[in-house]
């Protein structure tokens, strides 16, 4: 017959039931079952008690609640042998067993699941109970709780009809806790408990088999199900069920119970931290009805409890390698420990406490580095909400929303729907949040400008998307339920308004959107411990890291948070700025070719400029710079909005009151007009799969002579200050070697000419970006011109999939998702079987061809932590990502290292 039920003594034998592996002892016995019966082999001070396993649980829920055959049986085996270890009996008057029920889950989900104490009692055991003990006022105080909780937890009533029995017995009192009732109040309490409970038994063994049932049951309820939904459990684990002699509290001033971490789960510190009452059960801990003390005055209070708990937490943390969270009990002055596992913390803790046990000698450092997730590492680069402040505001139902979470940190600011507003807000010294219901390329002024930003449409690479993580700031897109009416300076949201100034506060860590100013905090990336590990995660990992920076600020963040090297720098977005998108737009509408080098001549300095910075920034370092990639229209206003334009001022033209305004109005007009006609004659159906990258490197080849010039001359000037330069220049979209080598050509005479200007040589590489399907099918014969491949993977996603980044997860991704249609969104995680075979495919026909050639990865995946031990499966060379990322990237790929060893 099957084994359903283990004794905490039994831990070896349920080891050796599933092959010696302690993961799969805490999947059979859960994680509080497990170590429960380690820490009784360890001597550790354990109630005795046994453990009904997963299996059970599961089989229970499959034949429709139904205990499988042979587990009564093997429960009542078990509980004799704790009745022969107590030297009490379940039930018995003269010397009653009472036990504690509690669930157990191979990962903790704490406050999930079920509980009931004291079972055992009824009103003859009460009677035996307080014979023994001398003492009426525990053993009515401990029946009241198990009418209370199986009432609640078992029978199913709503735990307000018994608070309220208490609330009425308090006020007659006239006294604000429980403790402060009377043997009177609590036997009053007990039989008013009785009358809510009518289906509360008296029978011991069916109060123990309903509250297993019951925690059994607990493993599909709804918080619990949230709970594994948020945590990413399966729902297929079960529960365990941990029944345990009880130990008690609350038999006077010498009882305590309390729950205690071996170190400080707010700060890493290693030091006790937790709260205890004297004279007091478990819940009454956690459940807030009792001003709990600090553990440091356990101290004081009972010092030899104190020294016994530090002994056994410092014992256990050597034994486990990790931070302990403990609930313990003190029954007339003897030590119990109830149950111990590795503890909750924040982001902070968790990596100094890595580090700390790693030079404390308790793990290793390849220990510590896989322990810390890159999540965590990702709470330390921005700024966050307070949980407090958050909490209260959903208390007080200031949350309008919830849209798609695509770059992490908190943000608050007044609400602009402009961005030539939020710019100047900003100048003006005011915190500014930029709303749009999405945005276009200019926009980026007033989102530089901005705290963070939020839209009503848009993915996770949808535009606002990218320029939030590029530039650090927090943004949620995609909230469908919002309404932004930029025109009309509001946005509406569930039946509220909010103009245009009004406070609001974004989580980019959640995708919530709040109303009002919500405090925010930021994390230390100095921070000392962070800094240690992440040194140790280069130590382990393969791949390099670099990151996505366009300008010399974003570079130098991204070498400071331990960049080696940038892997794309979208020359485009240096022209959106202000003073540079006219000259743009001046060569963009040229009618002669003498005119068009104007513009570019103009241009020239700058990129020049920018590209030195780059350069020094990244001394040393590799930088990879990719020409013109964009469709020429998105430097000009849209089509709608200029034809809006002509016709406004021709209506101003007619009612003009002065030569001035005529002047004015008709100078407006012309350059409206005129640059009408160039959106017009650069308009196309498809413009992401039209004229842009490399087609525009040859259709305007004067435009990448400019910008190889530029590239060239800072090479050269910051090499003559010193600066080790390594450039990488990069052809984008290509998909043909005849592209490639036409382009590679104009490239190699502009940059010849400048050495030869400038008496120097600088070495350079040519490579090109892949994204689509067919340059990666054609990648041997692009090896033959191309010295590194660079994946785009946000292009090449869309073109693998045939579907708009922007449209989709707006529309169906989303729901794809959610149905199980695809496992993820391929725009967050990459695609391992499509987009990643072209990748493997790219990479060995490229090394085919070209042995030496450098191979990474450039699009948003390469900040994913899933997508970067895909990355280090493909072999690829590098991962760049925006510069905040960078310290997750490092630790991501030094997990992918170990992982691949492992």
């Amino acid at each position: 017959m099957k084994r359903w039920v283990y004794r905490f003594d039994e831990v070896d034998e349920a080891e050796q039931s599933v092959g010696g592996e302690w993961d799969a002892v805490r999947g059979l016995l859960g994680g509080k079952g497990a170590n429960l019966g380690d820490m009784s082999r360890l001597g550790v001070p354990v109630p005795p008690g046994f453990t009904v396993t997963t299996e059970a649980c599961n089989a229970y829920l499959e034949a429709g609640l139904q205990f499988p055959e042979g587990l009564d049986d093997q429960i009542a085996a078990a509980l004799a042998d704790v009745e022969e270890r107590t030297g009490r009996r379940f039930g018995d008057q003269d010397r009653p067993l009472l036990l504690s029920c509690r669930s157990g889950a191979k990962f903790s989900m704490p406050g999930m699941m079920d509980t009931v104490l004291n079972i055992g009692l009824n009103e003859e055991v009460v009677t035996g109970l307080i014979a023994e003990s001398g003492d009426e006022h525990f053993a009515y105080d401990s029946y009241r709780r198990l009418i209370q909780m199986f009432g609640s937890v078992v029978l199913g009533h709503k735990d307000e009809l018994f608070e309220q029995v208490l609330a009425e017995l308090r006020a007659r009192r006239g006294v604000t806790s429980d403790t402060g009732l009377s043997t009177e109040d609590l036997s009053e309490a007990a039989m008013r408990f009785r009358r809510i409970a009518t289906a509360f038994p008296d029978e011991p063994r069916e109060q123990l088999r309903l509250a297993v049932e019951a925690v059994f049951r607990s493993w599909n309820g709804k918080r619990a199900v949230d709970y594994r939904n948020a945590a990413g459990i399966a729902h297929d684990l079960g529960t365990a069920v941990n029944i345990q002699a009880m130990v008690f509290g609350n038999l006077g001033e010498d009882s305590a119970t309390g729950v205690a971490m071996s170190r400080d789960g707010a700060t890493g510190e290693p030091r006790l931290e937790g709260d205890y009452l004297v004279n007091a059960q478990g819940e009454d801990v956690v459940a807030g009805i009792r001003a709990t003390k600090d553990l440091g005055a356990l101290r004081k209070e009972m010092p030899a409890v104190y020294d016994e708990l530090a002994a056994i937490a410092a014992k256990l943390e050597r034994h486990y390698g990790d931070m302990q969270d403990m609930e313990f009990t003190v029954e007339q002055g003897r030590f119990w420990l109830l149950q111990t596992r590795d503890s909750k913390r924040t982001a902070q803790a968790a990596v100094r406490i890595a580090v700390d046990m790693a030079q404390e000698g308790l793990i290793s450092r390849d220990r510590a580095v896989r322990r810390v997730t890159p999540e965590q590492v990702d709470f330390f680069l921005h700024p966050q909400l307070s949980s407090d402040a958050r909490q209260a505001s959903l208390v007080e139902g200031r949350l309008l929303g919830r849209g798609l979470n695509v770059s992490p940190g908190a943000a608050v600011g007044v609400v602009a729907f402009d961005p030539d507003l939020a710019q100047r807000w900003h100048a003006e010294g005011r915190r500014v949040l930029l709303a749009r219901p999405e945005t276009k390329p200019d926009d980026v002024h007033g989102m530089i400008a901005s705290e963070g930003i939020l839209t009503s449409r848009g993915g996770r690479t949808s535009h606002a998307a990218l320029v939030a993580r590029q530039f650090g700031k927090p943004a949620v897109v995609g909230m469908a339920e919002l309404t932004i009416e930029p025109s009309d300076h509001v946005m509406h949201v569930d039946g509220k308004t909010i103009s245009e100034g009004e406070w609001i506060s974004i989580d980019g860590n959640t995708g919530e959107v709040f109303l009002g100013q919500l405090e925010t905090y930021v994390p230390d990336l100095a921070d000392r411990w962070l800094v240690t590990l992440l040194e140790w995660a280069d130590e382990l990992r393969r791949l390099d890291v670099r990151a996505n920076a366009d300008y010399p600020a974003d570079a130098r963040r991204a070498r400071e948070y331990g960049a080696h090297g940038i892997g794309l720098c979208r020359t485009e977005h240096m022209f959106f700025e202000a003073d540079r998108l006219p000259i743009v737009q001046r060569m963009i509408m040229a009618t002669s070719p003498a005119e068009r080098a104007e513009a570019l001549a103009e241009l020239l300095p700058m990129q020049r400029d920018d590209f030195r910075g780059l350069f020094e920034a990244m001394d040393g370092l590799p930088v990879v710079i990719r020409l013109m990639d964009p469709p020429l229209h998105e430097f000009l206003p849209g089509w709608e909005q200029l034809v809006s334009e002509v016709a406004d001022r021709k209506i101003r033209l007619r009612i003009a009151t002065s030569l001035e305004d005529l002047d004015t109005t008709l100078a407006e007009l012309e350059h409206s007009e005129h640059l009408k006609v160039a959106v017009e004659r650069l308009r196309e159906t498809n413009p992401m799969l039209g004229l842009r990258g490399v087609r525009l490197s040859i259709v305007m080849p004067e435009l990448t002579r400019m910008q190889m010039r530029a590239i060239a001359e800072a090479a050269c000037d910051a090499a003559a200050a010193g600066v080790v330069v390594k450039p990488e220049v990069m052809i984008p979209l290509s998909i043909d070697r005849g592209e490639l080598e036409w382009v590679a050509a104009i490239l190699r005479e502009e940059a010849a000419a400048v050495f030869d200007e400038r008496g120097i040589t600088i070495p350079f590489m040519i490579g090109t970006m892949i994204e689509t399907p067919r340059a990666a099918l054609t990648a041997g014969a692009l090896a033959t011109v191309a010295e590194f491949f660079s994946f785009g993977t946000n292009d090449l996603t869309q073109t693998t999939f045939a579907i708009s980044r922007d449209d989709a997860e707006a529309s169906f991704l989303m729901n794809y998702v959610s149905l199980g249609i695809l496992g993820e969104n391929p725009f967050a995680t990459l695609d391992d079987a499509g987009v990643g075979t072209l990748i493997r495919s790219a990479v060995a026909a490229g090394r085919a061809t070209r042995p030496e050639i450098e191979v990474g990865i450039c699009g948003e995946h390469g900040g994913d932590p899933k997508s970067i031990a895909l990355c280090h499966g493909y072999g690829l060379d590098y991962v760049s990502c925006s510069p905040l990322r960078v310290p997750v990237a490092r630790l991501a790929a030094a997990h992918a290292a170990m992982a691949d060893v492992s």
